[in-house]
């Protein structure tokens, strides 16, 4: 009855309430939200990128805007080589009497991948009481009770429960199953310190058996407990407990479960890992992580964006279960119960000239930057942001010198302008295209063994291709243009004799497939999204000839 009773409610709302999704395109899983008063807050995993945990703000749920990190000193966050899906996992947003939390873990070591074996990490909170500040974050306070995907629940009577996924300490040896379940005790918040032993609360025999992202909410007389399972890849799925009694249980499974589950023949795939918010209206939303995979008429070709923000509309039964997206998959254009959601194409344009004194939001170092200070300035030169490379190259699990940027679109063209005159055959700088330090690709200046100046492009497969530059000194034009199936990369020498760059002057020396180009690693897993990057460094050593960059933008 309930389901019949949302359809004919979305048939009457479909001409004027609709919203396109993602809400937040590119690299932003895992997503967590939170309304106070007429503020939505949202953040997602941000992995092995730093400053870590995004935070971003919205009015309408529609248009959103990043607004700072909640981690971004050594002493928040210390990130020094992880394997593609280390990181932080998976943060929780919550706030309670003035105080703004926010809950994650940090996988220092992801491998291996057996589940007794592995080094499980110790989640923490941190928290603040002006979220528009992100130096304001205090440092870690962490957890007795480790593993992955922390959340807090705060009940009326005061106490505090902390959940978490980790493996069942009793589990039968013979399990084929990686057993990882739903753990809840309670803490005292002010250390963190557990004050009751862990129960077990949820465990799922879907997929490989792993119950995680779980959000304990109360509304009306129920506790509910929310959990992802099935894994975060196309088995993906969103289920639904509650107890009249305590997040303790006993807990009753909702009838319709799973609540969200796209199967691989949809637009939209891995759904899953869910969040809720009520809006001002009294209406709820759920925020999940999902994939756009790119159709290739053959099938199916993984997504450069990774998995991406999601927002669908979230009602409730006469006896108390919800429905998420009136029952139906998740797709692109979503419609929504009436409340006055709209239209919204997320812009394609972005660029940056470095003249302010500091960088524009959305700039990224992979791992903790060891050095920032004396590699990356704004000032040393006016109107250009000065690199001095580092001893890591792209390929490195350690920190390289370089700034990511989130690809959000498919289609476009990233430039940046570069003046370096390299002072070995071992440095070079430039922009890449980047995955993970398994699979990039790149293209750069840097010096011939001749003596010359060239453009060298380092493919993520296959031949490196160059050419040489005119002059010692011009400054060039680097180019990553992208389609829906493939990267090419090419550059513009800036010589005296060149008056305006022109996209019809570009020497295009290549391209990679996007399919070479998201490919599983060999070791770790594909939890982020494809980056751009400028970087610059030097064979083992610091470079001493700086790399000047004008612009970075995507058109």
């Amino acid at each position: 009855m309930f389901h019949q009773q949302a359809l004919r409610r979305l048939s009457r709302s479909a001409a004027d309430e609709t919203f396109l999704n993602p809400i937040l395109p590119g690299f932003n899983p895992d997503p967590s939200i939170i309304r106070v008063k007429k503020d939505y807050f949202l953040t997602t995993s941000s992995f092995e990128y730093t400053p870590g945990a995004p935070i971003y703000h919205s009015t309408d749920l529609i248009q959103w805007t990043l607004i700072g990190h909640a981690l971004t000193r050594k002493s928040q966050l210390d990130i020094k080589a992880p394997e593609p899906g280390g990181g932080v996992w998976a943060c929780t947003l919550r706030y309670h009497s003035g105080w703004f939390y926010l809950t994650t873990c940090v996988w220092d070591r992801y491998r291996p991948q057996d589940s007794h074996e592995r080094a499980w990490p110790r989640g923490f909170y941190v928290k603040t009481m002006d979220i528009w500040n992100s130096d304001s974050w205090t440092d870690p306070v962490y957890f007795d009770q480790p593993g992955f995907d922390q959340d807090l629940f705060w009940d009326e009577d005061g106490k505090v429960y902390l959940s978490t996924t980790y493996q069942k300490v009793n589990r039968d040896p013979e399990s084929k199953l990686k057993d990882q379940a739903v753990h809840i005790c309670i803490i005292d918040l002010e250390t963190g310190n557990s004050t009751s032993k862990s129960t077990l609360i949820r465990e799922s025999h879907v997929g490989s058996g792993v119950a995680e992202g779980s959000h304990i909410f109360k509304k009306g007389k129920y506790y509910y407990l929310f959990t992802a399972e099935g894994g975060t890849e196309s088995g993906h799925s969103e289920c639904c407990l509650r107890s009249e009694k305590s997040p303790l249980g006993p807990w009753e499974e909702c009838p319709s479960n799973p609540l969200v589950h796209n199967s691989t023949e949809h637009e939209v795939q891995n759904t899953g890992h869910c969040d809720f918010v009520e809006d001002t209206e009294g209406n709820w939303w759920a925020v999940c992580l999902a994939v756009r995979p790119t159709n290739t008429g053959s099938g199916w070709a993984t997504s450069v964006f990774g998995r991406e923000s999601f927002l669908v509309p979230v009602l409730w039964s006469d006896d108390g279960w919800p429905e998420l997206n009136f029952g139906r998959p998740i797709s692109l254009l979503t419609i929504a119960p009436a409340r006055g959601m709209y239209m919204y194409d997320q812009p394609t344009k972005w660029s940056e000239k470095f003249t302010s004194p500091k960088l524009q939001l959305g700039w990224y170092n992979k791992n903790t930057a060891v050095k920032p200070e004396s590699e990356c300035s704004l000032t040393a030169r006016p109107g250009y942001l000065r690199m001095y490379g580092g001893p890591y190259r792209l390929s490195s699990p350690n920190s390289p010198t370089a700034l990511f940027r989130k690809q959000l679109h498919r289609q476009g063209v990233w430039r940046t302008r570069l003046a370096f005159g390299p002072d070995s055959p071992g440095s070079e700088a430039g922009t890449a295209v980047y995955w993970n330090y398994f699979t990039w690709s790149s293209i750069g200046v840097r010096r011939a063994p001749s003596g010359a100046r060239q453009i060298v492009l380092t493919p993520s497969e296959g031949e490196v291709a160059s050419a040489d530059l005119e002059t010692d000194d011009a400054e060039v034009i680097l180019a990553i243009e992208c389609q829906e199936s493939k990267y090419r990369f090419g550059f513009q020498e800036m010589t005296k004799a060149v008056k305006k760059s022109s996209e019809n002057n570009f020497q295009w020396l290549g391209e990679r497939s996007t399919e070479s180009m998201t490919q599983d690693p060999p070791i770790g897993l594909p939890f982020t999204g494809m980056m751009f990057c400028l970087y610059t460094f030097a064979e083992m050593q610091r470079s001493l000839a700086p790399a000047d960059y004008t612009y970075a933008e995507f058109m």
